[in-house]
């Protein structure tokens, strides 16, 4: 089942089970799936970008929580914080800080980093590998946490 086969079914349950606030965080991805189908040239989107739309909502979602908490807006914060667990469900497992100090390791030994000029190679190797799995500035901070230290 592809992932936006997934969304609609999730969105038909929803809908029996009467749960409105799903319902809207689910059409909320589905419109945002419909809009990057139609905005490229085929009418299908892969997995993979629908898992990057997710990402982006989530982490959207998780920004917002922050500003509203900060601001004491608790009402607002927990519906936000609301619509990023039920995204949470569509996401991949993400990786721990210490899993992502180990592929960072592994990078820096790969390329032969030996200082920070060399974050650029390090990046460049694990972002792809990393992306959905990882946060890009939890990423970038690690490494250069380790590249410091050489």
């Amino acid at each position: 089942m592809s992932f936006t086969d997934q969304i609609n079914a999730d969105i038909k349950q929803a809908m029996l089970s009467k749960e409105k606030d799903k319902l809207a965080v689910l059409r909320d991805i589905k419109s945002k799936l419909l809009l990057e189908a139609t905005s490229g040239s085929g009418s299908e989107i892969s997995d993979d970008v629908a898992m990057k739309i997710c990402l982006k909502l989530h982490k959207q979602r998780m920004e917002t929580y922050e500003i509203y908490t900060t601001q004491g807006r608790e009402d607002l914060a927990a519906d936000e914080l609301f619509q990023a667990q039920v995204l949470e469900t569509y996401l991949p497992k993400m990786l721990s800080e210490d899993e992502i100090r180990t592929e960072v390791n592994m990078a820096i030994e790969a390329v032969k980093a030996a200082g920070p000029q060399d974050m650029g190679k390090v990046m460049g190797m694990l972002t792809p590998k990393l992306a959905g799995k990882a946060d890009g500035k939890l990423i970038a901070a690690l490494v250069k946490e380790a590249l410091a230290a050489k």
